[in-house]
Parts: structure tokens; C-alpha cells; sequence
């Protein structure tokens, strides 16, 4: 794709690997899928004949809106991050929020999982149209999410920096989980099982003991990424998953949000400011500027959109 010869987006766009189909091994032995098994006798799937990007795979099915913003308004004190925000999200699609910085992108992300209340408008949710509301509470109702900065226990082990996401998932009491005996145990084992497929599945066996704090910045992002799929959520939001990565890191990832999209049917919405990776990977994008909503549409749209060329590029307001 290209965008017109004056858009800040020309030239930018990038194809992405093929995610590889349900099933599909990724090593000669087999491919482990999240919450499959390990099919030592599987043959690998030859290679697809060329890159795929989001605009090749099927449209997200079903169409039914997962979640929906509507005049949404926020300001901490006489400074206004959002102003009459609406747009939704349909269920199995990858919706991009762009803006440039300062547009209220992140303010926005923090809204949808109740770290900021609104001053006005409102959020629904699963067709619930929700209170205010706190994050332990969005996450259990579906919302997972990984942030700009990399929000990971340091000092832990990646195998229990992911282990922290199926928290919400255990129903053990505090004694049992201390003595690890009986249904804790078990229980216990059922999600360690459940934390293995996913590190099988992000490609990431190799550090699963390392601690967190000695690993390079673009596996930290992998290991947080790993954290939010363990919650297995229906809606998961990602706050610029791509920040400094190198290209090779970037295709990595996007290769995964696209697998996760595909394969287990999630919701993602995301934060992203390179917009050849939004342009490959979303379905629709919706584009803030100074907290307002200027634009919404499919990639296509809105890269040709003046308003949105007119932001990128600073033009005198």
C-alpha cells in the first residue's frame, strides 16, 4: 500500500509475516497452539507463497460491537484530554487508535480500563453499559492490557511474571496455595499447563527461568504481551507494543498480534505510532488529535484523510 505523495504515511507501509494457520507447525516437530498440544510426530506445513498482511486475512466475523465509546470527556483540571470521544469496537477486529503525542491516545486506554473515570459519557461493554469503574475490575471482566512503559516484576522469572496473569483465574484459598496440596496443587498444574502453551506459542522457551530485569527490552515486551494472553481475555489493549524495537523485533510482533487476532479470536485495540504497522494490521482506525476524534475509518481511509495529514504534519491550526 501506498499513501498519496504528499501524506506523512507514504512509503511507510510494510508487510508483515504470514501468521501461520490454526494447526500449522512452526518447527518440524510441531507447533504448539495456546492451550493445544505438542504434536511430536506433526509435519510442518510448507511455507505460504509470500508475506500476508491484515488486508489478505478474512474479516473479523460476527460484527457485533464488543465495545463502545460514547462522548467520552476527560480533563484534569482546566486541562481537557478528552473531548466528546465516540467510536466502538467490533468483536474480532484489530482497532488502532493513532494520533500525534499529546492527542490522548493513552488517556483514552486508560478510560476503557478504569484507571481514569470520565467527566461525561459512556462506556459499554459486552452490551453492559458499565459505572466507574477500578482496573482489577475490567480485568475481570475480560480487559487485558500492556503499557508503553514495560510494567513486568523484575526480579521474577518470566515463567512467573506470566503465572501473575492467571491470578484472577484461580479460585484456591490464600491457606491451600500456601501449602500447595490438594485442589491447589491441581489447580496449580492446570494453569502452569495453560502458562506453558503460551510461552511455547510466543516462542520464548528458552527464558522461561531467566529473571525478567536480564533480558533485552524487545523480549520484555514479548514477556508482557505473554501476561496480558494468560488472563485470556475477550478485549486485550496494547499501549505501543512496537516502542523501540528494532525492524526485526516489529515484524516479530506483529506477526503475533495478527496470530492472536486470528487464531484464538481475540479483540485487540491498539496504540501504535508506526503507521506502516497500523496500516498492515488493523481493520479499522480511529485518529485523535489535541483529545478530539478527526477521523475514523479503514486504514485506506484515513491515510487519505486531510485532516489526519494535516496533524502528522503540524500544519498552523
Amino acid at each position: 500500500m501506498s499513501g498519496p505523495a504528499d501524506s506523512p504515511f507514504s512509503g511507510t507501509f510494510r508487510e508483515v509475516d504470514h501468521p501461520p494457520l490454526k494447526g500449522e507447525g512452526r518447527t518440524a516437530n510441531g507447533g504448539p497452539g495456546w492451550g493445544g498440544s505438542h504434536a511430536a510426530n506433526a509435519e510442518a506445513l510448507p511455507p505460504p507463497p509470500g508475506p500476508l498482511t491484515r488486508s489478505d486475512l478474512p474479516p473479523p466475523g460476527g460484527g457485533e460491537v464488543l465495545l463502545s465509546i460514547e462522548n467520552v470527556s476527560l480533563s484534569f483540571g482546566g486541562i481537557k484530554a478528552l473531548t466528546e470521544v465516540s467510536f466502538d469496537v467490533a468483536a474480532g477486529e484489530i482497532r488502532a487508535i493513532i494520533g500525534p503525542n499529546g492527542a490522548g491516545k493513552t488517556s483514552m486506554l486508560n478510560v476503557i480500563n478504569g484507571f481514569y473515570h470520565p467527566r461525561q459519557g459512556r462506556i459499554t461493554f459486552k452490551g453492559r453499559t458499565r459505572p466507574a469503574m477500578r482496573p482489577y475490575e475490567a480485568a475481570r471482566g475480560g480487559i487485558a492490557r500492556t503499557f508503553q512503559n514495560v510494567a513486568l516484576f523484575r526480579g521474577m522469572s518470566v515463567l512467573d511474571n506470566i503465572m501473575a496473569g492467571r491470578t484472577l483465574r484461580m479460585s484456591s484459598g490464600f491457606f491451600w496455595q500456601i501449602v500447595r496440596f490438594g485442589p491447589a496443587l491441581a489447580e496449580e498444574v492446570a494453569h502452569r499447563r495453560k502458562v506453558e502453551d503460551i510461552i511455547d506459542f510466543l516462542e520464548i522457551p528458552h527464558i522461561r527461568k531467566i529473571p525478567v530485569g536480564r533480558l533485552p527490552y524487545g523480549l520484555q515486551k514479548r514477556v508482557e504481551l505473554a501476561r496480558a494472553l494468560a488472563m485470556e481475555p475477550d478485549l486485550l489493549l496494547l499501549d505501543e507494543p512496537m516502542a523501540g524495537m528494532n525492524l526485526e523485533e516489529k515484524e516479530d510482533m506483529s506477526r503475533y498480534i495478527l496470530d492472536i487476532n486470528r487464531e484464538f479470536g481475540t479483540t485487540i485495540a491498539l496504540i501504535e505510532h508506526d503507521m506502516g504497522v497500523v496500516m498492515d494490521l488493523s481493520d479499522r482506525v480511529v485518529v485523535l488529535d489535541y483529545g478530539r476524534k478527526i477521523a475514523d475509518g479503514t486504514p485506506d481511509e484515513v491515510k487519505r484523510d486531510t485532516k489526519v495529514i494535516d496533524a502528522y504534519l503540524g500544519v498552523a491550526r
